[in-house]
């Protein structure tokens, strides 16, 4: 039961990663396992008593995350070296 839960609960997101992509023209560029794969490569450091630390963003893959929606502001936090969490971004220059 809880195997078919986590199938259906990855089954919304897939399918609304597959909706912003039609939305944002991404689906002429790539295919849904070939963004996924453009995405996959980006690294999460954890160290137990300590912050996590996201490894390096290109600017091609926070365009992608930025075109699906997903405004992680950890990760641009990170790849912007910014202290303060919590602070708003102003995505709209873009």
């Amino acid at each position: 039961m809880k195997r078919a839960f986590v199938q259906f609960v990855a089954l919304i997101y897939l399918s609304y990663i597959k909706k912003q992509m039609e939305v944002k023209g991404l689906l002429k560029n790539y295919t849904l396992p070939g963004l996924l794969d453009k995405l996959d490569v980006i690294e999460c450091f954890e160290q137990p008593g300590k912050s996590h630390r996201v490894g390096e963003i290109l600017d091609k893959q926070e365009q992608l995350y930025y075109d699906l929606g997903v405004v992680a502001t950890y990760l641009v936090m990170s790849r912007r070296e910014y202290r303060v969490r919590g602070s708003s971004l102003n995505l709209s220059a873009r």
